[in-house]
């Protein structure tokens, strides 16, 4: 994955079951260098350590924040996009009810499958 967020630290606020998914929710996130997360979503496959999907609450270069100050991104193996510009992926929930929905179709499973374990 070309574009894996960089984490040096971070603390895991949420963790759900998705299908043959864990996926855990990072918030207090340090990087080296941008972009800063607000939030990142990881999707684990079971077995695996290494997440297979990224879905981040970046923030928006101070340039591009009228239409919010952070964006949605989804970081995949051969894919990394912005989704979304909003105020509203600073939230812990709307960017946790966002990130699980995105992720589950990014991944082909279903969205009825999700359990908030943490």
């Amino acid at each position: 994955m070309q574009e894996r967020p960089q984490i040096k630290t971070a603390i895991p606020k949420r963790r759900y079951g998705i299908g043959r998914y864990a996926a855990v929710l990072l918030g207090e996130i340090e990087t080296a260098e941008p972009p800063f997360y607000r939030y990142l979503l990881a999707f684990v496959p079971q077995g695996q350590t290494e997440p297979a999907l990224y879905v981040g609450a970046e923030q928006a270069p101070p340039a591009e924040r009228a239409d919010g100050a952070f964006r949605l991104r989804v970081v995949g193996e051969l894919m990394s996009d912005v989704l979304d510009t909003d105020d509203c992926w600073g939230d812990i929930d709307d960017f946790a009810d966002q990130a699980l929905k995105v992720g589950a179709q990014m991944l082909g499973l279903d969205e009825g499958q999700i359990t908030r374990l943490m």
